[in-house]
Formats: structure tokens, sequence, C-alpha cells
């Protein structure tokens, strides 16, 4: 066989690998990783996600870059309240947020004192143990990027334990949904979107939020104000599926034997 003949033929066997993982990213599964806290205590900084991409049909926020090639959905459903979603940011297309549905077309959605309601009626959230976690270096990275004064929001939640290793320490709640979805979520402080207006879906739309109810940008924000407003279906990426890996931050890219020390293996195979 001939230097040319190879050199084609590995061209062409590149291409052909290129398509078949654009169309697996594209109509199947792709990766997600956790970039922030506002979906903790499920989600921390560091997590890697499968997200599946059918569930909800495809738009063009199902491609990658976007490509305008056609309008609305194909396949398209309704996503479930309780789905964990991830999903193109109505601000900047170009980041894919994570939040957890809480509202579809149609509802009725109010937070008083932080109690979600739903059509009138209260969110259960019961109090439960709490969220205790050790301080890593992804936290500290995301704590000096956003200019905090901890690695736990506030120094209020931090603390040292006997040895001196830090940790932060938050009030964790469990909600119930009508359809008998249940999670968990943090409420830290009294904050602005603990009360708010009546917000009702509209048509194409859903309300999702942030587990983490005082360090989330979701739809209880205007887009114009950072956050989410009221969703269009149409930028659904896919819903979680399962954590695939999990880093606290502590590796070095170029120091292989770090890498392993750096990884949480009990966080490996959550699903949703």
């Amino acid at each position: 066989m001939s230097q040319k003949s190879e050199t084609w033929d590995l061209i062409s066997f590149l291409v052909k690998l290129a398509l078949v993982v654009v169309l697996f990213r594209s109509l199947l599964v792709s990766p997600f990783n956790i970039p922030s806290e506002s979906m903790q205590p499920r989600l921390l900084i560091g997590d890697y996600l499968l997200v599946s991409k059918w569930p909800y049909g495809y738009s063009r926020y199902s491609l990658p870059f976007h490509p305008h090639l056609f309008d609305g959905r194909i396949l398209g459903s309704v996503p479930e309240r309780g789905d964990v979603v991830v999903f193109a940011a109505p601000r900047n297309p170009d980041e894919d947020w994570i939040k957890r549905v809480i509202g579809l077309p149609g509802d009725y959605i109010q937070v008083r004192s932080g109690i979600v309601f739903l059509n009138g009626q209260a969110i259960p959230k019961r109090r439960v143990a709490d969220l205790v976690i050790p301080v890593s270096p992804n936290m500290v990275a995301a704590a000096r990027n956003e200019r905090a004064l901890s690695p736990c929001f506030r120094e209020e939640f931090e603390f040292s334990d006997a040895m001196g290793a830090r940790h932060c320490r938050y009030p964790r709640y469990r909600e119930t949904l009508p359809n008998g979805k249940s999670y968990e979520v943090l409420d830290l402080i009294d904050g602005p979107a603990d009360n708010t207006g009546v917000y009702v879906v509209p048509k194409g739309h859903v309300f999702v939020m942030g587990d983490n109810r005082d360090r989330s940008a979701d739809s209880r924000i205007s887009v114009e104000s950072g956050g989410v407003g009221a969703l269009p279906m149409d930028h659904l990426v896919g819903r979680a599926m399962v954590s695939f890996f999990s880093t606290d931050g502590s590796a070095s890219l170029l120091l292989p034997w770090t890498w392993f020390g750096a990884t949480r293996p009990e966080r490996i195979g959550e699903g949703f």
C-alpha cells in the first residue's frame, strides 16, 4: 500500500470518528462539569456528570456551537417537576447551566420566607442533618474568583476540626414535590430571593431553581439581572443522568501521581 493511500485512510478514519463523536454527543449523551455551588448539596464543584440528550427532544442548543438549522424542538416533551436539567443560559447561550425544574407551563410559583409555594400550596420543607463538607482547593479557587471572604460563603459556616482541617457546615432541608420527587436543599440566609412575587410560568417555558437557594441565579431572577427568568424549553440540553467522576481540585495536570488523591470516589456513580 502506498504512503498516499495510508495517509488518506487515516484521514478518512479520523473524519468518521469525529462524526461519530459529534452524533453521539448531539443525540445521546454528553459530559458536564459543575463549576459552582448553586446545586449543593447534591452537586459539588468538581463533579462530572453524564447528561442524556433525548428526554426533552432536540433543538439547536442540543448541537455543538448551536447552529441555527431549525426552529423549536424535534420530538419535544415537557420535563417533570424535580428533574435536574442542563440548559443553554438565556443570557449567554454559549454557557450551559444546571438547575432543578420546579414549575411547568401554567404553574403559579411564589417564595415566601424561603418556602416555595406551587399553585398556592407550600412545598413541604423539613429540616435534616447539616451538610458538612471539607474545604477543597476548587472551593477556595471559586471563592477567590468571587472575592468571597470564605470558601464556605460566609465565615459563620466555616469551622476547623481537631486536626486543623477546614470544613463547611450548612443548614440542610428536604423538599418533596406533589409528584413525590424528593431532594435536599440548602437555605443559608434570609436572602433577597427568599421572598418574591407570584410568577406565572408561560407556555413553552419552565421554572428552575438551584438547590442551594441563596447561591443560585435562577428563575426567581430576571435575565437582565443575571438570572434565568422563565426558561424557554427550547434551551434545554438534557437531563442529568449519573455522576461519572469527581475531583477536589488538588491535582496538577502535569503531575499524574496527584490525580488519585484528588479523586472523590464516593461521589462516582450517583444517579438523579
